[in-house]
């Protein structure tokens, strides 16, 4: 039997209100983040271009295998520099994220340098969506409703790619996309349930409360109207008295 250490996730900012529970918790994976955000791969195919055409270059000019070794070994370290750095950040992208849904909202903890946290309620959501790959791996951007926004250059890299806009945030590179879609999509239809359920008991609970105080305005009106009735002297006039 193997073990398989659980991700580390980062904490809540504070503690969830009552009768609010964690449904998930998750990081995103850091190959699929190198490879959709920093683009490793046509990096890579760059450099491979470079160091192929700079090979020609030197074996045409030369003739000579040592010259052209020499000539490629200025491209070679840039190259795995460059990619480094980038599997640097995609790995520190990782580490400092952390995707939290619970049955009220969806939380994302983030940040390499300034760690934030954004804090977006279901009643802010307007509809998610999934997109799989073929390494097991996916990305979920949710759509959002009303005049707030939050900018694209704070959410990213956890931003849906080219709504510049309307900025969308997304869930990236997460394992088994469509369990955690469908976790997501039953949250979001449990609240707004039960969003129109108590909409429904307010209004019932308003329209029994108008009901019952109608009688009372009626007494109070008919009260008022015995009180103000006088005799042609201007003196009270007692109930069934005759002028």
């Amino acid at each position: 039997m193997t073990k398989t250490r659980a991700p580390r996730v980062t904490r809540l900012p504070e503690p969830l209100p009552p009768g609010e529970t964690i449904l998930w918790r998750g990081k995103p994976r850091a190959w699929p983040v190198a490879v959709r955000v920093f683009h490793v791969r046509p990096v890579a195919a760059y450099f491979v271009a470079m160091l192929v055409w700079r090979g020609v270059v030197a074996w045409n000019e030369t003739a000579s295998a040592l010259a052209t070794l020499v000539s490629l070994l200025w491209v070679l370290p840039l190259a795995l520099a460059v990619l480094g750095i980038l599997g640097l950040f995609a790995w520190l992208v990782k580490r400092t994220t952390t995707y939290t849904i619970t049955s009220r909202r969806l939380v994302i903890q983030y940040g390499v340098a300034f760690p934030m946290t954004l804090n977006l309620p279901f009643k802010r959501i307007g509809s998610a969506a999934v997109k799989t790959y073929g390494d097991g791996t996916g990305d979920i951007p949710v759509s959002l409703v009303g005049k707030d926004k939050v900018a694209y250059l704070v959410l990213w890299p956890h931003a849906r790619p080219w709504r510049v806009k309307r900025p969308e945030p997304m869930l990236r590179g997460i394992v088994d996309p469509m369990t955690v879609a469908g976790i997501l999509s039953d949250a979001l239809k449990r609240f707004l349930e039960s969003e129109e359920a108590s909409g429904t008991d307010g209004a019932t609970a308003a329209d029994s409360g108008a009901g019952a105080t109608a009688p009372a305005a009626e007494r109070t009106s008919s009260s008022a109207s015995a009180e103000a009735t006088t005799d042609g002297r201007g003196q009270p006039r007692a109930a069934g008295a005759t002028a």
